[in-house]
């Protein structure tokens, strides 16, 4: 590896000192979680920022996801009675009263339907029911979607963080030689402390992305497959009137 002999001459030069006893106690502050994030130097806080967008996008799109935000339960099989009666304005009213992705849908897509067309102006009305369901969808996953940009970037951000302790820790050398190993101990600690804190924030962002998104697609399937149960009540009353 290109650092072992970085490595072996931190080592050394540490090892006579730990035997001879000469170090100086860690202090408690050095090793609490505010110490380490102030040794993590500036990398911290875009990290920081990072864990904080975590936090609230998990939040955020879980809250975003569940069934009730898509489906109204409550007001499924009123609906779809007022279909089967044809009596768009009614479930129109019904849908207004239990707002949700599928409720907004099913509104534009019932301004669609023409009683004197054949079938109802179905097609319109099912091209504009996809048309919606679609933005409803693009609207939730843009912030699922960001999940996916803090596992990306936390990482990235601790490893370039890494880079500027080592950057450090070389000019160190340069200027005071290896016989005073403490003297760089702080950005080796920086290296390591940013590294290990982009996983930390990366590695959950990474998997709260695919729990979010595996979310969306199953209650989006459930979404439409309710849509195109109430399109085809109203379908079966206007062949049926056109059998009439």
């Amino acid at each position: 590896m290109i650092l072992s002999p970085l490595t072996a001459c931190v080592v050394s030069s540490l090892l006579p000192t730990l035997l001879l006893g000469q170090t100086e106690p860690v202090s408690e502050t050095s090793l609490s979680l505010w110490g380490m994030i102030k040794q993590g130097g500036w990398a911290m806080y875009p990290l920081g920022l990072c864990s904080v967008a975590l936090i609230f996008l998990a939040i955020h799109c879980y809250r975003e996801t569940v069934r009730k935000r898509f489906i109204p339960e409550a007001a499924f099989n009123s609906v779809a009675r007022a279909l089967s009666g044809k009596n768009i304005q009614s479930a129109l009213n019904q849908l207004n009263q239990a707002p949700s992705v599928l409720s907004r849908a099913m509104g534009m897509a019932l301004s669609r339907v023409r009683e004197s067309e054949p079938e109802g102006n179905r097609n319109k009305v099912e091209a504009s029911l996809g048309e919606a369901l679609e933005g409803e969808e693009n609207a939730v996953s843009q912030w699922i979607v960001y999940l996916n940009v803090i596992a990306a970037v936390a990482p990235m951000i601790g490893l370039l963080g890494t880079v500027s302790g080592m950057i450090g820790a070389f000019q160190t050398i340069s200027r005071s030689g290896m016989g005073r190993p403490e003297l760089f101990a702080g950005n080796i600690g920086e290296a390591l402390i940013t590294t290990a804190t982009g996983l930390v924030i990366g590695i959950p962002a990474m998997v709260c992305y695919f729990i979010m998104r595996n979310r969306l697609n199953n209650i989006m399937i459930a979404t439409v497959q309710s849509a195109n149960t109430l399109i085809d009540h109203l379908e079966g009353e206007v062949e049926a009137r056109a059998d009439g």
